[in-house]
């Protein structure tokens, strides 16, 4: 446990980190805005549990709902450090209510996220420029094959061949929580070690609220993008899925894997699909946990080392 002292140093240095953050998006003409907490609407996640109050309201896991509708209305750049709260999830770097800082620019693809994100992180961090790996050579480096044309036998072969501890409650035949689990196992604690790195171009399956894009090799990606620095993830971004009808089967199909696992279905965002069809324009968005960034920052050992 931290003394007293190092806690109060650890307050006044995120207090100084949170100022150069809201710098940074101001030099950049971003608008800073506050969305609901609460609301009655959530964006279904199959491994994110929401927290429910009273009268059937979520406390949000992330803005992304209302931010993207004013995205939707006109809003070109915004950003908003708020709280998030996510059910069962405790420890060194997890806790139900946490400081989550997202932003949207309109006219930026994954790229120029990619390029917004890395530029944020050496202003506020002081790290040398990101190195950028495709989740594809991740994997390939740290596990040996290829994650997008692999099949659920051979990640399984693959798995046990590293001696990796799987859940007796794995399915053998589910592709994508095969690669989560040699992805958390194997890859992500060597990302970053040198200094902060860039994971991009997901599995197709994995695109959660990304766009899907075809590369020069053929394959179909997510355009998604992660930041990580010493194994630990910091940030998750999209070149921003804008189809309305295609939202909705995701996120049915979210919910239909979740009944399977035994989890209480959840309402759709049927505002943020109202306002998706009347058009959200090409935009990038990323959410960054800032409580992981200050104890990276701090060398602290966990997040409760720098929260009040």
């Amino acid at each position: 446990m931290v003394s007293m002292n190092q806690k109060i140093f650890n307050l006044e240095r995120r207090s100084e980190l949170l100022s150069a953050l809201r710098q940074f998006f101001l030099d950049r003409d971003f608008l800073e805005v506050e969305t609901p907490l609460l609301s009655s609407e959530v964006i279904p996640e199959q491994h994110i549990e929401p927290v429910v109050v009273a009268d059937k309201q979520f406390l949000q896991a992330s803005p992304e709902l209302h931010m993207k509708r004013l995205v939707a209305a006109g809003m070109k750049a915004i950003y908003q450090v708020t709280r998030s709260f996510r059910g069962h999830e405790q420890g060194r770097l997890h806790n139900p209510e946490f400081t989550i800082v997202e932003w949207y620019r309109t006219g930026d693809d994954m790229q120029a996220g990619i390029a917004l994100l890395d530029e944020l992180c050496q202003t506020l961090l002081e790290t040398p420029p990101a190195t950028r790996t495709s989740y594809g050579e991740a994997f390939e480096q740290h596990v040996g094959l290829c994650p997008h044309t692999s099949t659920s036998a051979e990640l399984w072969e693959r798995a046990r061949a590293l001696a990796i501890n799987v859940p007796d409650a794995m399915p053998r035949d589910d592709c994508d929580e095969w690669l989560n689990l040699l992805l958390a196992i194997q890859v992500e604690p060597k990302l970053g070690a040198a200094g902060p790195e860039i994971l991009y171009d997901y599995p197709a399956s994995q695109a959660a609220l990304a766009k899907l894009v075809q590369r020069e090799d053929g394959k179909r990606v997510a355009a998604r993008f992660e930041l990580y620095w010493r194994g630990i993830e910091l940030a998750n971004g999209y070149d921003e899925l804008a189809d309305a009808a295609e939202l909705r089967s995701r996120l049915e199909a979210v919910n239909r894997s979740r009944q399977a696992d035994g989890k209480a279905i959840l309402p759709l965002p049927e505002s943020l699909l109202a306002a998706m069809k009347t058009g959200l324009p090409d935009c990038s968005g990323c959410a960054l946990g800032f409580d992981r960034l200050v104890m990276l920052a701090l060398n602290a050992e966990s997040i409760a080392e720098v929260r009040a």
